[in-house]
């Protein structure tokens, strides 16, 4: 689950992170009244969406898609700005690189007073599953795409790890602040952040931080300009408060049905379906349909529990795209049972009046009762065993070739 800006802000203020003071706005006339408020000759005047890119994005007006302004963050000098950005950012359709040509409407705003930046730096927290660790990862080259310093200048970015369960150790912290080139005040001041930043991480169960750009002042104080903050959505038993922050209008109708069912669905740009149960096995299975030159449609976890509703519900969320022109179901069987996902997806292919190819690959319990299960029934459908021959066949099939 993702949160605003100023939604992290809030988070971070609380747990002892530097930010700038600021207000969320939903109004121009509120943007003016936090203008006032914050007593600032400089001010920032940022949109809130769910995407990143937004200082890069631009900005159309709904109804006619001309183009209102470049730029979702826009730093204004006088109150007369304040007003005249806030006008063209609120009600407008904000396009970036995360957001696709649709874009995203954009109905919040933070208004934050200006910083005295002497360096910026990119700073982040993420779970590594390979290393069982969280990781940090920090570069002195923030204020710009890390995908992009990663492929310029790789010497820039620093790693840390650290165990959840046992917490930050302070000499490693120590270690990736000298390695940004930090000393006396700054670094201490690094220190303190990371520290609290880590235990903020663990504690509400996060799936990643992101500041970019974190900033060294003028005085040296270590500051967060920007905060992007995501949540494990498996936490979110322990998180009941969550729901006060989840913004519905940022997600589309189907993916908040999905979410009503328990599944994770995101919508993507190709033409095959995926339904599957695992982040990563979905992950891994849109990945084969590139490989074999296919274009996922979506992402959709149905999760490691998923029942014969929820299931039947999937099926019938992926349908609703009409630029499908096929379905991959790749089921590994722990708790969940393949003959039980099969004996759904012959219910909800009845349901849809499915009429477009289906793949599907079982493996683990009841999987080859699950594939006799559909290969009894009248639905048109093709069975596999491995993920490769899974990934070749709804491409192929689709292309008019053999499977």
């Amino acid at each position: 689950m993702n949160i605003h800006e100023y939604q992290a802000k809030a988070m971070f203020r609380e747990s002892g992170v530097l930010v700038q003071q600021g207000f969320h706005c939903t109004t121009v006339d509120q943007a003016l009244s936090a203008y006032d408020s914050l007593g600032s000759d400089v001010v920032a005047v940022k949109s809130q969406i769910h995407a990143g890119g937004r200082g890069k994005g631009d900005l159309f007006c709904p109804d006619s898609g001309d183009l209102v302004m470049q730029g979702g963050v826009k730093v204004a000098f006088s109150r007369d700005e304040v007003g005249d950005f806030a006008s063209n950012i609120l009600g407008h359709r904000l396009v970036t690189k995360q957001t696709g040509p649709s874009g995203k409407m954009v109905s919040n705003l933070y208004v934050e007073a200006g910083c005295d930046i002497a360096h910026e730096y990119y700073l982040a927290l993420l779970v590594d599953r390979e290393r069982d660790s969280i990781l940090i990862m920090g570069s002195t080259e923030g204020g710009v795409d890390i995908e992009e310093v990663a492929e310029t200048s790789p010497e820039a970015i620093h790693k840390a790890w650290f165990d959840p369960s046992e917490g930050l150790d302070e000499e490693v912290a120590g270690a990736l602040g000298s390695s940004l080139g930090l000393s006396g005040g700054s670094h201490s001041s690094f220190l303190e952040m990371i520290g609290n930043l880590s235990s903020l991480f663990v504690e509400k169960d996060c799936s990643m931080i992101e500041i970019n750009p974190l900033v060294r002042t003028g005085e040296g104080s270590m500051v967060a300009l920007d905060a992007k903050v995501s949540f494990d959505d498996n936490a979110a038993f322990r998180h009941p408060w969550w729901d006060d922050l989840r913004d519905i209008s940022e997600e589309s109708d189907v993916e908040v049905r999905a979410h009503e069912h328990g599944l994770s669905y995101v919508e993507l740009e190709g033409n095959i379906g995926c339904l599957v149960n695992g982040a990563g096995l979905a992950m891994a299975t849109m990945d084969v349909i590139k490989l074999y030159g296919g274009e996922p449609a979506n992402f959709l976890d149905i999760g490691g529990g998923a029942d014969s509703e929820s299931i039947t519900a999937a099926f019938g969320i992926i349908l609703e795209d009409s630029r499908l022109e096929g379905i991959l179901v790749n089921i590994f069987g722990g708790i969940i049972r393949c003959d039980m996902v099969a004996r759904s997806i012959i219910e909800a292919s009845e349901e849809t009046g499915l009429q477009i190819p289906l793949v599907v690959r079982f493996s683990g319990t009841n999987h080859e009762e699950g594939r006799k299960v559909l290969e009894e029934s009248e639905l048109d459908v093709i069975t596999v065993s491995t993920l490769g021959d899974a990934g070749e066949a709804i491409v192929n099939t689709i292309e008019g070739g053999s499977s």
